[in-house]
């Protein structure tokens, strides 16, 4: 049984295994991307359910812009005809839709598309679903030292929150629980300053596979820990 005074505000997915997916049942990899796509529009409506704040979706990293042309190009294909199916969904659940990255990479079309999806949801007060598109988090803390170094910030008024206000999720919160699919145990370039103290679930369940049920269990396995951000235990006090 979960706890509502302990959810998580903040989660961040790491979306990994449908090409394994698709090659373990013999389907091209197109097939489990789209089996993926199907799985987050599940997750996101547990998430919306379970009262989760703020869900970030990692689907296509600044390193996937190096797979085959032809594979990058049906990724582009359906994450175009994704958002705009979604777009009616978010607006009617109250979702506030926001992306991070390097969008201006992106085809003209989804950025046409991700900006309308924006604004027609900027006024919603549900959960803000993230998505990371053309993503990299070293990429994001490079871009966020130019922010600072072009608008002629003073050295002495760079801290913690003020760096934090220049990256791309300004006025977010930090990630409590960061989740990787597929049996990596790593984070791979996804929210690298924002996830400091995040708490890690990994799985070798692979994305498409990834149920509401496992979606739970790692929400449960995130408030059995302590959260001490260095301080001394509270038994311990």
């Amino acid at each position: 049984m979960l706890s509502r005074d302990k959810m998580p505000a903040h989660i961040g997915i790491i979306m990994d295994g449908n090409g394994r997916w698709a090659k373990m049942r013999g389907l091209p990899r197109i097939e489990g991307h789209r089996k993926g796509a199907e799985k987050a529009k599940e997750i996101i409506k547990a998430a919306i359910e379970l009262g989760i704040e703020t869900l970030t979706l990692y689907a296509f990293s600044m390193e996937n812009w190096q797979r085959p042309k032809n594979e990058v190009s049906m990724l582009m294909s359906l994450l175009e005809m994704y958002l705009k199916k979604e777009l009616n969904a978010f607006i009617k659940e109250g979702i506030q839709f926001r992306a991070i990255g390097e969008i201006w990479r992106l085809p003209e079309k989804i950025q046409s598309i991700i900006r309308e999806a924006e604004d027609k949801t900027s006024g919603n007060t549900g959960m803000t679903l993230v998505a990371a598109l053309s993503y990299g988090g070293r990429n994001e803390i490079v871009r966020a030292v130019k922010k600072a170094i072009y608008s002629g910030m003073d050295v002495e008024s760079i801290t913690e929150d003020s760096f934090s206000a220049l990256l791309d999720t300004a006025g977010l919160p930090p990630p409590d629980l960061i989740i990787r699919t597929s049996g990596e145990r790593r984070i791979s370039n996804f929210l690298l300053w924002q996830s400091a103290y995040s708490e890690l679930y990994f799985t070798n369940t692979l994305w498409p596979d990834f149920s509401k049920e496992e979606f739970i269990h790692a929400i449960s396995d995130y408030q059995s820990r302590e959260r001490r951000f260095g301080a001394v235990p509270s038994r311990e006090t």
